[in-house]
């Protein structure tokens, strides 16, 4: 667990031979002439695996004390799938060691509750429980070959654990090669392992032991084959492998740990789990999605670093979110990453890396998608589409439609979510295209979907409403289920209160049902009202054409692709913020709409980023 600041660490890049591919295949690009690519990637769609398990979703802490937040879409959208926590920076000194477990356990417990009931599995740092998280303690488990008193703290330990009903990976100790963590020799330390592990294994015999969560990574000598040895003659293998990335590349690592596990005939494949990834400086979209796509391609779980302090590391995910003067959490562009991360379904496809970029490929029926991922450098990606022929119902014709987009950093900043930078159909040659991506932002990351040529967006799809004056958001304020709940913009912090779900009204060009993710209920003018200043709600959907909104596009000369007027169908009047406030809880009514061009008022403009 990473509670201290460390040297800033440039990221080791392993040097791969990229496939070469048919010269005729089609290109597509943000500007043409196409330009030769500084670097590439292949996507093989004919190629594919298991289904996706999201193996790159867990983070360190992130999670507040008594666990009521972040709220939940920010971890299911991700499809969240680890925690590991154990109470750090509670009380400083705190733990057992300081007289003040109970705290850290009761954060813990929580924690442990909402992650299980999100889906998730919890990691337990048990050295977190007794006070070894980098603040100095006046001792630790066996000192003086006393070992009553640790003994002890198990015991308060496997009797909290066994009460919640709820199992745990126990990771016994953190980052033990470092005296951060463990200042003590080493063979304390080892004496410390087996006495835990076989106290463990004999109080939850089906629940795995996870170790040796080292300040390392795997090496062919030195503390790791140490530890291996160590434990292989004592027969207290751990049932998981876990290391630190800090900065490191999983494929490689995955290589060594295999090599020196087979040197000391200890079975695998077992799990592996590098439960820190994600050195300070490695935390934006461009090295994010390369440590996604390294995790998948390693076949190891990940867990993401975090690097927070005061009062900081039980918040905001894992540094995945930032909070607004109002304290509303809101996502930074790594986030977004993830959410596209976790919209990957179907199968696994494969891709062939390049020396500085890796991408995670996935394809399901009408649907392909790609994250590509790099940092450290750059320069044009190609990213080489071949065998579209083994996709489904994408390939129409001998086309394909190209949607790309890009994950801004924003310097750390919140991030409103991608930007669309491509929607083109595309030509195919030989089944295939290449789509050249402008990487000139290093901390930058692009995503790339593929879909059906007549598919334009305006199908189902799922978006906030960003009022453009303002850059809030329409939300469906205080949460309310009921009839008759007047919209308002609010900070946007992506809950379901701002989550809309855009369904085409049939028969109807470019209109939609536009339905409350949370609530349940559409979006409608009160009372079908034609008059300016008729208030916008939620009501129970009915298919009335007060329920019914065309979008618009607005074309100003800085407006994005995904600017649109929202228009009652009813009325023909526009969704606008009354009298044009840019105050937090401003009404939301409908209004003489302006003609959807350079004089379009902005609070009349809505900006649709899942369009």
């Amino acid at each position: 667990m990473n509670t201290t600041t460390r040297g800033a660490r440039l990221r080791r890049l392993i040097t791969f031979v990229s496939v070469a591919v048919s010269a005729a295949a089609s290109a597509v690009a943000f500007t043409a002439p196409a330009q030769a690519a500084d670097e590439s990637i292949t996507v093989d769609f004919s190629a594919t695996g298991a289904s996706p398990t999201y193996r790159a979703s867990g983070w360190i802490y992130g999670m507040t004390e008594n666990a009521s937040g972040p709220a939940d879409n920010f971890y299911r959208d991700v499809k969240f799938r680890y925690m590991r926590a154990g109470g750090a920076q509670l009380d400083s000194p705190g733990g057992w060691v300081a007289g003040k477990y109970d705290r850290r356990w009761n954060a813990t417990r929580a924690q442990l509750l909402r992650t299980r009931s999100l889906g998730g599995e919890f990691v337990l740092l048990v050295h977190d429980l007794w006070g070894a998280d980098g603040y100095p303690i006046s001792r630790f488990p066996g000192d003086n070959g006393n070992w009553s008193d640790y003994d002890a703290f198990l015991t308060r330990l496997v009797d909290d654990v066994r009460a919640t009903g709820a199992p745990v990976q126990w990771d016994l100790w953190n980052e033990p090669n470092i005296t951060l963590f463990w200042n003590r020799p080493q063979s304390q330390y080892f004496e410390l392992w087996r006495r835990t592990y076989q106290r463990i294994r004999a109080e939850f015999p089906t629940q795995p032991i996870v170790g040796p969560s080292c300040a390392c990574v795997p090496s062919s000598s030195g503390w790791w084959t140490q530890y291996l040895d160590f434990a292989r003659a004592n027969n207290t293998v751990p049932d998981i492998v876990s290391w630190h990335s800090l900065p490191g590349d999983p494929v490689a690592n995955v290589a060594t740990a295999n090599a020196t596990l087979d040197a000391r005939g200890i079975p695998h494949p077992r799990p592996y789990q590098i439960n820190e990834y994600g050195a300070s400086n490695e935390q934006n979209p461009g090295d994010g999605s390369w440590y996604i796509a390294r995790l998948e391609r390693a076949g190891a779980d990940g867990l993401r670093a975090n690097w927070a302090s005061a009062g900081n590391l039980h918040n905001d995910l894992g540094n995945l979110l930032v909070r607004n003067s109002a304290g509303v959490h809101q996502p930074k562009g790594e986030w977004w990453v993830y959410r596209f991360y976790g919209s990957q379904t179907g199968r696994i496809a494969t891709v062939t890396p390049s020396q500085s970029y890796d991408g995670f490929a996935t394809k399901a029926p009408g649907e392909a998608k790609v994250l590509v991922g790099g940092g450290r450098t750059t320069g044009n990606i190609a990213v080489r589409l071949q065998r579209l022929d083994a996709t489904e119902g994408l390939v129409v014709n001998n086309q394909v439609r190209v949607l790309a987009e890009r994950i801004p950093y924003n310097n750390g900043g919140a991030v409103q979510g991608p930007v669309p930078v491509l929607n083109t159909v595309v030509t195919l040659s030989a089944n295939a295209t290449t789509v050249n991506l402008p990487h000139s932002n290093v901390d930058e990351s692009f995503t790339i979907t593929l879909l059906p040529p007549s598919d334009t967006g305006g199908g189902a799809f799922q978006s906030t409403a960003v009022a453009q004056h303002s850059q809030q958001c329409l939300t469906n304020p205080n949460r309310s289920t009921a009839d008759g709940t007047q919209q308002q913009q609010l900070a946007c912090g992506t809950g379901d209160e701002q989550r809309w779900n855009f369904s085409p009204a049939a028969g109807l060009a470019d209109t939609y049902t536009v339905v409350n993710q949370q609530s349940g209920k559409c979006l409608d003018v009160n009372g079908a009202s034609t008059a300016d200043g008729a208030a916008v709600i939620q009501w129970s959907c009915n298919s009335g054409a007060n329920q019914q909104f065309a979008l618009r596009k607005v074309t100003y000369s800085d407006s994005d692709p995904d600017d649109y007027q929202l228009v009652a169908r009813h009325s023909g009047k526009c969704v606008d913020v009354n009298s044009i406030s840019t105050t937090p809880g401003a009404v939301v009514h409908q209004w003489t709409c302006n003609p959807a061009g350079q004089s379009t008022p902005r609070n009349q403009t809505w900006r649709l980023p899942g369009r």
